[in-house]
């Protein structure tokens, strides 16, 4: 991805409404920082097409947010564009890219090399866009030693000193589930302060070390929804949801149901006993049935 031109070769110069600008102190909000990539990849595709200017309502449209959204997130970045001209595309891929820490490199290390992790290695837009992949570690002896993308799978004993030698703060994990945990412990405790976790679990880290949890099942499952209710089908309310639930939940739904059931049948068997007595003229157990006779038929 092309960075663009420094700010002082913009016709929009870098302290342009700086009256305006928010305190750095204040930051920038965490919704706005997710939008971010989004803007910088539409303005992307316009430099690539040599587009000198847009508004901020065709960048919008192109980023899928609304346009008085657009303005004020890039409010916080100090560009408020030019009234009947627009955004300078140029300056804005600039912008966007040193607030994201995109105009440095980045080295970054892929724990567990299977296929997710070689699909990874292989992605072509981690150095088009500021990341270098450092190194690849596994600790499976089998995969220890091949090679994805170019690049040599270590095992996961060189993982702190690769850390430290190459100095790492980004790690991504593609592990299964049962050993993610571990892997982000390891990658914590060797100074990595960032993570991207694409194992289907929820990693546990210190404070002042950021996660980012990418779920593909998640999605999926999501996305399912909403085609159903596009399809104009309901769920089959007389399956429920335990139905289609694991084994083990099913198993435990069921015992709890038993108990259930049994305590059921005991307050039935108590009710009838009770009524059976008043019927006998003798009072029955508790709350508003303490009375000391019954009204004759």
């Amino acid at each position: 991805m092309a960075i663009g031109r420094s700010p002082q070769s913009s016709s929009q110069t870098p302290d342009q409404g700086a009256a305006r600008r928010p305190s750095r102190a204040r930051g920038i909000p965490e919704a706005t920082v997710a939008r971010l990539p989004l803007y910088l990849r539409a303005l992307t595709a316009l430099s690539e097409r040599s587009v000198p200017t847009v508004s901020s309502e065709e960048l919008a449209a192109a980023a899928g947010v609304n346009s008085a959204k657009l303005r004020k997130d890039f409010s916080y970045l100090g560009s408020y564009g030019t009234r009947g001209v627009g955004y300078d595309v140029e300056y804005l891929v600039y912008q966007i890219s040193r607030e994201l820490g995109l105009t440095q490199d980045w080295p970054v290390v892929i724990v567990g090399i299977g296929n997710l992790g070689h699909a990874l290695a292989n992605y072509g837009g981690f150095a088009s866009r500021g990341f270098r992949v450092a190194a690849l570690l596994d600790a499976d002896p089998n995969v220890v030693g091949s090679t994805a993308a170019g690049l040599p799978v270590r095992h996961m004993d060189e993982l702190e000193s690769i850390v430290e030698s190459q100095h790492v703060s980004i790690g991504v994990i593609t592990t299964p589930p049962g050993a993610a945990q571990q892997v982000c412990d390891r990658l914590v405790e060797a100074g990595v302060t960032s993570i991207l976790n694409f194992a289907p679990t929820v990693l546990t880290v210190p404070d002042g070390v950021d996660v980012r949890k990418v779920d593909l099942s998640i999605e999926l499952q999501i996305l399912a929804f909403h085609e159903q209710r596009k399809a104009g089908e309901e769920p089959d309310r007389t399956e429920s949801v335990l139905d289609r639930a694991p084994g083990p939940v099913r198993a435990a739904a069921a015992k709890l149901r038993r108990a259930a059931a049994g305590s059921g049948k005991a307050r039935a068997e108590t009710t009838a006993k009770d009524q059976a007595e008043q019927v006998k003229g003798k009072p029955a157990k508790g709350g508003e049935g303490d009375l000391s006779a019954v009204m004759p038929a």
